[in-house]
């Protein structure tokens, strides 16, 4: 592989390695055939072949770096998801901690005020007017009631003073506990939140490299299918079909040999997706016909897709990488069904369902290894 494909390949492995950097673009290069070319390669059959070969390798090259770039964006989506999942969830737990801590320093004065307030009165039962009613009374009869009530009261309150003084100092001792897992939590969160801006400007960069790669393969392509279709007396619909059916025949070959569970996150596109799963479980019912498969396959595929994404066009499995609905892995190889996989859950359909036509038969069929297989 030479000049525009190298160079691609080339700007996917910088942007793996500086996560949060922006990819430079690609400089011009002269290494793709010009319609000069092609027309000289007609003067013989080992020309034609030659030239047919090296655009087969230009578009295969295209195709390889474009798929990376837009693999290696849904990993920096998924990560940037988790990432922010991870900052609501230190955020609320900050919350809930400097709301406790505030909770527990109000009960404390609460009850310090109620226990001082108890304190005093005692204060005022006690010493002097005690010991008179002693003196006084002590000898009559008719005193000893009311001073039995009195020195239960005093221990009454007394008890009930002591009380009240553990509990504002346990309430104290909480919210000082509280408050420090409090500040914790905030310099956690504070330090969830940078990750997550890093993990942000890192999704951006992946997802414009993609775009440009994107934008480049189909450029290019659009030009070397033409070329092809001009050597080989075709015409460019025609090289542009034999192509994809190589590539989903690669793909069929690829998914079978990449066995996994299904999603466990997800990975939205930075532009947003769609996520639908009732419109894209009625868009796939309408599919099942072109497959030459009866409404009763449906059933099967609601199951299998359930499964594995949930009928989400976002969801992400962290641990193999697969993505959308149909949980393709990797993910670019429903670059096939269309440039609009990342985001369109109906191309994510085409694709799944054209995959499993290929492989199973049917989606029943699909099912049945599923439930076998954990994975299809």
């Amino acid at each position: 592989m030479r000049g525009r494909s190298r160079i691609a390949v080339g700007l996917i492995v910088a942007a793996l390695l500086a996560v949060g950097g922006a990819v430079p673009a690609a400089t011009a290069d002269t290494s793709y055939p010009s319609w000069g070319d092609v027309q000289a390669a007609k003067a013989s059959q080992a020309a034609t072949q030659a030239e047919v070969t090296k655009i087969n390798t230009l578009l295969g090259g295209l195709q390889k770096a474009a798929n990376a770039a837009a693999d290696l964006a849904i990993r920096r989506a998924a990560q940037y998801a988790k990432a922010e999942a991870d900052l609501a969830a230190a955020t609320d737990k900050a919350v809930r901690l400097a709301a406790s801590a505030a909770a527990a320093a109000a009960s404390a004065r609460s009850l310090k005020t109620e226990s001082g307030a108890l304190t005093e009165q005692l204060s005022r039962m006690s010493g002097a007017d005690l010991t008179i009613h002693l003196f006084l009374d002590g000898s009559r009869p008719t005193g000893s009631s009311d001073l039995l009530y009195q020195l239960g009261a005093m221990a009454s309150l007394t008890s009930r003073a002591g009380d009240l003084f553990t509990k504002a100092q346990q309430q104290q001792n909480l919210a000082a506990s509280l408050s420090g897992d409090a500040k914790a939590a905030e310099a956690a969160r504070t330090s969830l939140a940078a990750q997550a801006q890093k993990a942000l400007a890192a999704a951006k960069a992946a997802q414009q490299a993609a775009d440009a790669e994107l934008a480049t393969q189909r450029t290019r392509a659009k030009v070397m299918y033409a070329q092809l279709a001009s050597l080989k007396r075709t015409t460019a619909q025609v090289e542009q079909k034999y192509a994809a059916g190589v590539a989903a025949r690669a793909a069929l070959a690829q998914q079978q040999a990449s066995a996994g569970g299904g999603a466990d996150g997800f990975a939205p596109p930075l532009g947003g997706v769609v996520v639908d799963p009732a419109g894209a479980q009625a868009y796939a019912q309408s599919r099942l016909p072109s497959f030459g498969w009866g409404g009763e396959q449906m059933s099967c595929l609601v199951r299998l897709w359930n499964q594995e994404s949930g009928w989400r066009a976002d969801a992400y499995n962290t641990s193999s990488g697969a993505y959308g609905i149909p949980q393709s892995l990797p993910a670019s190889k429903m670059s096939t069904a269309g440039p609009d996989w990342q985001t369109n859950a109906r191309t994510q359909i085409n694709w799944g369902l054209d995959y499993i036509s290929r492989a199973y038969g049917s989606p029943c069929g699909a099912w049945n290894h599923e439930v076998g297989y954990n994975w299809y």
